[in-house]
């Protein structure tokens, strides 16, 4: 980005919101990218020559995508109310979930995801089991029994919560033993820390845009922390990358150009896919963000003895 006073960094030059420049200093502009290439990398004495301005910002948009899906280790994160649908819709710019977890009582609690399938889609049919079409000669849906018996409670889980059909200690029947013999699994011959769960459990459906979630997590706070595809809902004002990957993006746009391009020498393409490797992994090591501390505090009880 262009510099900025340090008024404007911390005040935003008096106009609201004033946090707006708050920590963008260390990011540059999908325009400053797409600026720098053309005035800096792109020319008749250059490899990259006589290329359109949006086929540039195409390839900066990819790199910047593929950082993202890659190399950031920037999580954003979403806190929503489950309400008695038990769904979550995914963020537009969802690509793939880092946590999710339960908020209550002042504590983050990590949910784990359910191996058991919780929904389906059900066809509507006769009594015959033949199918029920509409006008258009589309399969009529309803609601499947496995979504009815998971938002009503019915459903039963593997996992050790609320909703695994383990009776109550205080109401057992010592003649009626199945529940803890059925789904306490791993009762009797050690804990399965497979399904070791006191919390509610998810699974996300992709294809849907939604994460359904178990009875127990009705009227609850869930927090998503996930990754996100670094194309701000569209919005190109809005994407940048950090400094520390400013060169891989240059890199990467040339490496794309070149590659695409009739009558270049494979050796050439070669090396500019060497050198987008090379980037890519300096700005790995750059950004793992490894602190002596952390380490320091995982290793603090080493030496602790267990009784």
């Amino acid at each position: 980005m262009a510099y900025i006073s340090q008024y404007q960094y911390y005040e935003n030059g008096g106009a609201s919101p004033d946090d707006a420049n708050w920590g963008s200093y260390q990011y540059v502009s999908l325009n400053d990218i797409v600026n720098n290439f053309m005035l800096m990398y792109s020319g008749n004495h250059s490899l990259v020559n006589n290329e359109e301005r949006y086929k540039v910002l195409f390839h900066a948009k990819r790199g910047i995508q593929e950082l993202n899906y890659d190399a950031f280790k920037e999580i954003k994160a979403l806190e929503l109310t489950v309400t008695e649908n038990l769904k979550f819709i995914l963020p537009s710019d969802y690509v793939n979930w880092v946590r999710i977890s339960l908020y209550k009582d002042g504590l983050i609690r990590p949910l784990t995801e359910n191996i058991q399938l919780n929904t389906a889609k059900a066809y509507i049919q006769s009594s015959d089991g033949s199918l029920t079409f509409d006008g258009n000669g589309n399969v009529i849906t309803k609601e499947s029994l496995l979504d009815e018996q998971r938002k009503s409670g019915q459903q039963r889980s593997i996992y050790l919560n609320k909703s695994n059909g383990v009776q109550d200690e205080d109401n057992y029947d010592e003649n009626d033993y199945r529940g803890y013999r059925e789904y306490s699994i791993g009762g009797a011959f050690g804990l399965n820390t497979e399904t070791a769960n006191f919390n509610p459990t998810f699974r996300i459906d992709k294809k849907s845009g939604v994460i359904n979630f178990d009875s127990t997590m009705a009227n609850e706070t869930c927090i998503l922390e996930y990754i996100s595809d670094g194309m701000e809902n569209g919005d190109d004002s809005l994407i940048s990358v950090n400094k520390m990957f400013e060169e891989y993006i240059y890199a990467y746009i040339k490496f794309s150009i070149l590659n695409s391009k009739f009558n270049v020498q494979e050796y050439i393409v070669n090396r500019a896919r060497k050198d987008k490797s090379a980037l890519l992994r300096n700005a790995r090591i750059r950004m793992s963000n490894i602190h002596p501390g952390r380490l320091l505090m995982n290793l603090r009880g080493q030496n602790k003895w267990i009784k």
